[in-house]
Parts: C-alpha cells; sequence; structure tokens
C-alpha cells in the first residue's frame, strides 16, 4: 500500500435518538444519508451519512463510542454555508464565525453532545 495515496475514513459519533439527529444533521446542516442500518426492527440504530466528501456514522449501540467526541471538517467556503445554515434556525443553536490561530472556523454541538468544528479550507 502506498501511505501518499488518500483514505476514506468515517468518524463515528454516538447518538441516542433518530429523530433528533435525522433534524440536526440531515433537515439543518445538509447532510445526505447513505445508509441505514439495523439487526432487526426494534434494534438500535447505524446510521451512515456524509457531507461533501466527509462521512460520519452515528450509532444508538451501545459500546461503539462515548458522547463528547469532537471532528473537524473543512469545507471550502464556510462564510457561505454558515449564512445558509443561520437562515434556516435551529433550536438553540446559532453559531457564529470564530478567528482561531488555525483559521476561521465555526463549531456546533450535535443534541448527543459531540462537536463539529468546521473549518476554512486552506487556513489549517
Amino acid at each position: 500500500m502506498n501511505p501518499t495515496t488518500p483514505f476514506r475514513s468515517a468518524s463515528v459519533f454516538r447518538s441516542f435518538n433518530e429523530e433528533l439527529a435525522k433534524a440536526f444533521y440531515v433537515d439543518w446542516l445538509g447532510f445526505t444519508i447513505d445508509f441505514e442500518h439495523r439487526t432487526s426492527p426494534d434494534a438500535p440504530l447505524y446510521l451512515g451519512l456524509h457531507l461533501g466528501q466527509f462521512s460520519l456514522h452515528l450509532s444508538e449501540h451501545y459500546g461503539d463510542c462515548a458522547p463528547g467526541g469532537m471532528v473537524m471538517i473543512w469545507l471550502p467556503n464556510l462564510t457561505d454555508w454558515h449564512s445558509e445554515i443561520i437562515a434556516k434556525p435551529y433550536p438553540n443553536n446559532r453559531p457564529g464565525l470564530v478567528n482561531e490561530p488555525f483559521g476561521l472556523c465555526m463549531t456546533l454541538s450535535d443534541p448527543f453532545f459531540n462537536r463539529l468544528r468546521f473549518v476554512q479550507s486552506g487556513t489549517a
């Protein structure tokens, strides 16, 4: 394997409520659902999502991961995307843009205490 070949990866966040997860990630932030998996109709949900080239999995399964993680996601034009999501109100979440030492960023907390830090491409 050539270590310079790009790898694909997906972060996994803990979730506890399918309705809240879809309202936050799909309806508000604009993620696309790649798959939904349950081993039986009453089993916990394992959900695959993506936003651009970023993949994220949400798991209701105990033991997959703990709430409170954080991931950094680089976007080509954070200011435009920020304007889009601010135009779609979401309860208890009105993120601002902040200049950090590593660049312009916006940090959000999902309904399950996981954090997503979006960073302007080319600044980190």
